[in-house]
């Protein structure tokens, strides 16, 4: 296969090493970069100074425009640039009928979606969105037991992302990132969307969104990086904690059910589920998951899906659902009321 990689930052490197990894030689890489001001990153994102450029790196011959990258034709694009550029460039590659990975969130609007779902459609592509936590073990086994009915029917859901934000690059200045940025899509709301994914993936769409938050710290940011959200469904409601804040980081999820409940932590990581009285049903800890291994997952079943037409977790649709989420949350926050949702299309 041939692929093209737009935008080779800190997860545009992750998957150009994990194409390398998987597929070796067997795989041509070609890329698409405007800023050109990365250095070579290793997977703990430190700087690896023991390779002169990415190209060099990864073996990958780059373009300094995207219609010169298209015109090699590619089988596949993979789209890692920012949040506010995925539409424009998806739709260019897939006019030119390239499968599509695209980095979560699929965008920072709803502009041009339906152009590019048709696009889609009509050319009969493969559209996954790259949320790689639909591969975590820790939440495959909580969906399974929700599905199996093992804590019983949801009635409540309480959720925490929190990571400080200076943090998550160290070899950039966080001012700079695209999450520190609203031009740019950026926003603790869109930039830890994962929450979203993971309550459409448990609960399905809600009925109501209610959210308060803003810019409250002394991060030098023009984005909110605290959000409290309230997610109203037909007989349970979820609460979900983000912020661009805590340390040392937590990503917690616990759901209570009508004949029990469970809790998951994605750092430890480990599921926890009680049943009736409180009886413990599940212990189960991954102790040694690498966090590496979600990205290889997925860019596994991305490959496998160009090659075999097999489905994809996360669609174009299914990831424009979160983003819908994501959009009424900030929107709530604007003007301070509940949003109601609107039918699924």
């Amino acid at each position: 296969m041939k692929l093209l990689l737009v935008g080779l930052g800190g997860i545009g490197q992750r998957h150009a090493r994990n194409l390398r990894a998987l597929y070796g030689d067997r795989c041509e890489l070609i890329a698409h970069r405007v800023r050109r001001d990365s250095p070579v990153l290793n997977d703990s994102l430190s700087i690896d100074h023991n390779h002169g450029s990415i190209e060099e790196r990864y073996d990958i011959r780059s373009h300094e425009t995207l219609e010169a990258a298209l015109q090699e034709r590619p089988d596949a694009a993979i789209i890692c640039n920012p949040s506010s550029m995925h539409v424009s460039v998806a739709l260019a590659a897939a006019r030119a009928g390239c499968h599509l990975l695209i980095e979560k969130p699929v965008s920072h609007t709803l502009d041009q979606l339906d152009e590019l779902s048709e696009v889609v459609r009509k050319n009969s592509l493969v559209c996954m969105v790259a949320y790689q936590l639909r591969f975590h073990p820790c939440l495959r086994l909580a969906h399974r037991l929700l599905n199996d009915g093992k804590i019983g029917r949801p009635i409540a859901c309480r959720a925490v992302v929190g990571e400080y934000l200076p943090g998550w690059h160290r070899y950039e200045d966080y001012r700079s990132m695209y999450a520190s940025k609203r031009e740019l899509g950026g926003g603790v709301v869109l930039s830890q969307i994962h929450e979203l994914d993971i309550l459409y993936w448990f609960f399905g769409r809600p009925k109501r969104i209610v959210s308060f938050g803003g810019h409250f710290s002394d991060l030098q940011i023009d984005v909110e990086d605290v959000a409290s959200t309230l997610f109203a469904y037909d007989g349970m409601v979820a609460h979900l904690q983000q912020d661009y804040l805590q340390q040392p980081p937590v990503r917690q999820l616990e759901i209570i059910g009508s004949d029990g409940r469970m809790a998951i932590d994605l750092r430890s990581p480990r599921v926890l589920a009680y049943g009736e009285a409180g009886t413990l049903i599940e212990d189960q800890s991954f102790e040694n998951l690498e966090r590496n291994t979600l990205f290889l997952d997925e860019m596994k079943c991305f490959v496998d899906a160009v090659q075999t037409g097999h489905p994809v977790p996360v669609d174009l649709a299914a990831g424009r659902q979160s983003l819908e989420m994501a959009l009424a949350l900030k929107r709530s926050m604007e003007i301070n009321a509940p949003i109601v949702m609107s039918s699924a299309a």
